[in-house]
């Protein structure tokens, strides 16, 4: 073997081009099966759904309904537990009807969006999600030993209750949530305590039980009674379950009533069709940008066509596996970041057509040509991703779904399509310049090159 094919040889990254390698599989891998179920020292990780090629598709492409509730009341702001103790309230209402994948998440601070695929009855949802949360104190007096047949008896409301909150024990540090009760409602609660506390000595002893929503949220005995209107719940919890815990009694306690501000419903037919129409476009720019790169470019440009495969690739696997739901507008990111991801390749080309055009090594050209355009690369991702941030927070705030869906679209897609660029066909292009193709650097511009002299390469 000529020693001049050894050096390069030599240049090569094998580590990297097995770690593309590694790369493609593994994507390739994820995005061949609809649902990935995998379980490792206890853990699990599931991902996938029904949908094409098992992504998570927000409702404007499967269908379904999409609501934007606030506070009724505009004087009083809610605090950031009670918004976190209604989120978790939502969570269980939509559980309820057997949505799949919903989506329920605060936006600002006063907002909540939720977004349910696959259901059109709005009113439906609206009127379980829109009801007050309802805090109950049950007197739960059992009748059969573990408390296996009881009766309850309704003995307070949240609006008895002035506050709760997760706190330690000062003698064992254990995780518990405290309460306040009202003046006006602690007399009540102390006869209810100490009738429940004197049972503690019978074969059956009574519960104390705090239900939200007609649903325990704990059952628990009454270890002495409470007569000052302070009370503790103990219940071997951690602290996230004792802070939890505390909201949801938070929550309950203080009606908070929303409104719904916006809705919109999205017919499952409209979604496919929207569906069907991107998958169309995106194919359509993929082959146009294919086109003008292989014919303009050359063998750099197949090179860098190949490379766009390995991005689609990756983007599709991204969404699959965070999990990112992909929306109209994400979609449309997505379609719009195919002709982004070429940027850096066209950049990397031009300036290796000037080493070229000098009389340089195809090599020479290709080292020559990244190094110089990576500052360009570099500011000009970097602006897009900070546009692509402001674009995330605005929609955010405003409880726009789709231009949040656009931006953060855009953002994995300009992070890909650096690592395409800069990883990807750099070590493709080195691999291919090893090839007897490296000796024709006619195959790399789309420009005539001067005739080569004997000392002319100026290569080193």
């Amino acid at each position: 073997m000529p020693s001049g094919v050894c050096n390069l040889l030599r240049r090569l990254n094998w580590r990297s081009l097995l770690i593309i390698a590694v790369i493609v599989g593994l994507t390739a891998s994820a995005l061949a099966v609809k649902h990935i179920d995998l379980g490792f020292a206890g853990a699990q990780f599931q991902r996938g759904s029904d949908e094409i090629l098992g992504m998570q598709l927000g409702l404007d492409l499967a269908g379904g309904s999409h609501l934007v509730f606030e506070p009724v009341s505009k004087d009083l702001e809610p605090t950031d537990d009670q918004m976190d103790g209604l989120v978790r309230i939502i969570r269980d209402r939509v559980d309820s009807l057997g949505v799949a994948e919903p989506t329920i998440q605060r936006l600002g601070d006063t907002r909540l969006l939720v977004q349910l695929p696959g259901v059109e009855d709005v009113e439906r949802a609206k009127r379980l999600i829109g009801q007050t949360a309802s805090l109950g104190i049950v007197e739960r007096v059992c009748t059969a030993p573990g408390c296996a047949v009881f009766s309850d008896t309704s003995v307070m409301t949240g609006e008895d209750l002035s506050r709760s909150f997760a706190t330690q024990d000062t003698v064992t540090s254990e995780p518990i949530v405290a309460f306040e009760l009202f003046s006006n409602a602690a007399r009540r609660f102390a006869e209810v305590s100490q009738r429940i506390f004197e049972t503690n000595t019978t074969p059956t002893p009574d519960l104390l039980v705090f239900q939200l929503d007609g649903t325990d949220l704990v059952a628990t005995q009454v270890v002495s009674p409470i007569l000052s209107g302070n009370g503790q719940i103990r219940g071997n919890f951690s602290t996230n379950e004792a802070r939890d815990l505390a909201i949801q009694i938070e929550s309950g306690r203080l009606p908070v009533d929303i409104e719904v501000v916006t809705e919109r419903v999205v017919a499952a037919s409209l979604g496919g069709k929207s569906l069907e129409d991107s998958l169309i476009a995106g194919g359509i720019g993929l082959a146009l940008v294919f086109f003008f790169m292989a014919a303009y470019y050359r063998g750099a440009g197949v090179v860098a066509a190949f490379a766009l495969v390995i991005y689609t690739l990756l983007m599709l696997a991204v969404f699959k596996l965070v999990p990112v739901t992909l929306t109209l507008a994400g979609v449309a990111a997505f379609i719009l970041s195919l002709g982004m991801a070429v940027d850096a390749n066209v950049l990397i080309f031009e300036r290796m057509k000037e080493e070229l055009r000098l009389g340089r090594t195809v090599q020479f050209a290709l080292q020559i040509g990244f190094n110089r355009a990576w500052p360009s690369i570099r500011d000009g991702n970097i602006s897009t991703l900070i546009i692509a941030a402001v674009l995330f927070f605005f929609g955010n705030r405003t409880a726009n779904s789709s231009v949040t869906g656009f931006a953060v679209a855009l953002f994995v897609g300009v992070l890909i399509s650096m690592f395409s660029a800069i990883f990807v066909s750099r070590n493709l292009l080195t691999l291919l310049t090893v090839t007897k193709l490296g000796r024709f650097p006619r195959l790399f511009t789309p420009e005539s090159l001067p005739k080569r002299t004997g000392g002319a390469g100026g290569s080193s």
